[in-house]
């Protein structure tokens, strides 16, 4: 009797681990669309609308895993571009570049596909300072933006001026056009990669954009 009592007790307490393990699984790998795997689920960290939360500064590491949908052709994966709290990017863009050496002052504008940054500097070499400047916003942004540089300080009230527009504003890709035209007048840096230009853009980007 003694025997088969704890045997029955193993055995009740294997099915908890095993409940609990599947608990812990459904916990962390959600069922539909992506599955996002965290080290800890903080809704403040996670609610797109929150900000403040992500805005403090915090000791401990951050961790994410993203699995595409095991659906075929299931498009949800590109959901997290239009969470991007472009406002809050900029941000950072602005406070990282005043770290570098000789940059005194700059402004940002994040768009749905740019960057644009005017800064002013005392730099004594403007096409290195131009690609510490750009590199630092593109190590910021999804790989698919462009990021256009300028050291001529009078174009900073210009993008502060446009940051009253959004995508769908009359005329605003337009105006983007015209300032990203102004600031490339300006030295832009080293070419990003042997298939990209100076800003990051492919010949493929330039066909697509000339067409438009």
């Amino acid at each position: 009797m003694k025997k088969w009592s704890i045997i029955i007790g193993f055995c009740i307490l294997l099915t908890a681990a095993g409940c609990s393990k599947d608990m812990a699984n459904r916990d962390v790998y959600e069922e539909s669309g992506d599955t996002i795997n965290v080290n800890n689920k903080r809704e403040e960290l996670y609610n797109e609308g929150g900000g403040q939360g992500v805005r403090k500064v915090s000791d401990n590491y951050g961790f994410v895993r993203h699995q595409k949908s095991p659906i075929q052709n299931d498009r949800g994966g590109t959901e997290h571009y239009s969470a991007i709290d472009r406002e809050q990017v900029a941000n950072i863009i602005s406070q990282l570049s005043t770290d570098i050496p000789n940059v005194n002052d700059v402004a940002t504008l994040v768009t749905d596909q740019e960057v644009l940054v005017s800064y002013s500097t005392n730099s004594k070499d403007r096409n290195h300072t131009a690609d510490q400047v750009k590199r630092t916003a593109m190590s910021v942004v999804p790989r698919y933006y462009h990021v256009y540089v300028s050291d001529n300080a009078n174009l900073m009230r210009d993008v502060e001026n446009l940051a009253n527009l959004d995508s769908t504003s009359k005329n605003a890709r337009n105006l983007v056009n015209g300032l990203v035209k102004q600031m490339k007048k300006s030295p832009q840096g080293s070419r990003m990669s042997d298939s990209e230009d100076e800003n990051g853009a492919t010949k493929d980007d330039v066909m697509n954009s000339t067409n438009k």
